[in-house]
């Protein structure tokens, strides 16, 4: 998934973006609500950490604006507040989930994942097709059952391929997704991402070219 993490504490947003990153999403990270507006009328984001109380704009004007914008983005709003009044103010502002501070990398994770499912279309917990298996949660790759250890951002390409269902996945749509804002457009990084996956995946082929359009797995 491509995630926003917006939070004014810089240790705690790179500690965040850091876990997330660990299990192979694309993670752009910000530290004010102005930054945040302006990342997301530019980039589309499955997900939005946001936290509440951010300096420059308030994240209750950051969650009214990625509302506002009708899109199919997710938001899990972080406050250090944890009194009932204030979730379900939060709540009513449009936020799809909310968790006060502290907590465990691993909760924000999974709750991460559990929004992701709902910015997509219904997918089963694992993925299947053509003889591949995928597991998002153990991040684990099997063909015809045989373990494949990919690196993250194999994991996150083929994991794309696999949602998109047959059909063909483009290039720029590959690099949306699988990696952050730091990434260059005018990189091979899909292409040798895909000859990567292709190797380890073994034969016969099972990841296709469709010249001009992208890749798909039939």
């Amino acid at each position: 998934m491509r995630i926003l993490v917006v939070e004014d504490e810089p240790l705690l947003a790179d500690a965040v973006a850091q876990g997330l990153r660990h299990d192979a999403h694309a993670v752009d990270v910000v530290y004010d609500g102005a930054a945040a507006l302006e990342r997301v009328g530019v980039n589309d984001y499955d997900v939005v950490v946001l936290d509440r109380d951010l300096p420059a704009v308030h994240g209750d004007d950051v969650c009214r604006a990625l509302v506002e914008r009708d899109g199919d983005t997710r938001v899990l709003m972080l406050t250090a507040a944890a009194g009932v009044d204030d979730r379900v103010t939060g709540l009513s502002l449009g936020a799809d989930d909310y968790l006060p501070k502290p907590f465990a990398l691993r909760e924000l994770s999974a709750r991460v994942i559990a929004l992701g499912r709902r910015s997509r279309p219904a997918v089963p917990p694992v993925l299947r097709r053509a003889g591949i298996s995928l597991d998002p949660h153990r991040r684990e790759v099997y063909r015809d059952g045989r373990y494949v250890p990919l690196s993250r951002k194999e994991f996150a390409v083929l994991a794309e391929l696999l949602r998109a269902d047959g059909t063909a996945v483009s290039a720029e749509a590959l690099l949306e997704k699988a990696w952050d804002e730091n990434a260059d457009p005018f990189t091979h990084a899909v292409r040798m991402t895909i000859l990567k996956l292709r190797r380890k995946l073994g034969d016969p082929p099972v990841v296709l070219t469709e010249p001009g359009v992208g890749y798909r797995i039939p």
